[in-house]
């Protein structure tokens, strides 16, 4: 009974028919005979998440259709969401907070000193730039 000519392109666009729970009900404000006689409001409730999602129109159709597609929407974002800090907290581990705790070397060239934070050694700059890297790790 779902419309499944929703055009979501992300992983949530084929989801499971059966994870959705329907219901209609007439809907509120003025309209009159009509309005409380036809049961056209639509709540539409992905059971998984428990999202719900509720639209009252004239037409029963585009309303189950734009619930499911909100739904989508709101499903895709929240995946979306979830990748995105995923993502943030790798790059943050390989990255550091920027602060100056995170830093490997100090190059002081003015005073022709290069010190090496994680092994606790100096050595001369212009030894240093000239490529004797190994002067800091022994």
């Amino acid at each position: 009974m779902l419309d499944t000519d929703v055009n979501v392109d992300d992983s949530y666009s084929q989801v499971n028919e059966n994870d959705f729970r329907i219901e209609w009900f007439s809907g509120t404000g003025a309209g009159g005979q009509h309005r409380n006689k036809t049961k056209n409001c639509c709540r539409l409730i992905h059971i998984p998440t428990g999202i719900s999602e509720s639209r009252q129109g004239r037409k029963r159709e585009s309303n189950l259709r734009d619930a499911k597609h909100a739904i989508l929407n709101r499903l895709n974002q929240a995946q979306q969401n979830a990748t995105s800090q995923i993502v943030a907290g790798i790059r943050k581990d390989q990255v550091g907070s920027g602060m100056r705790g995170d830093k490997i070397r100090t190059y002081r060239l003015q005073d022709d000193n290069v010190i090496d934070h994680q092994s606790g050694k100096r050595a001369k700059g212009t030894k240093v730039m000239k490529g004797y890297f190994d002067l800091l790790w022994r």
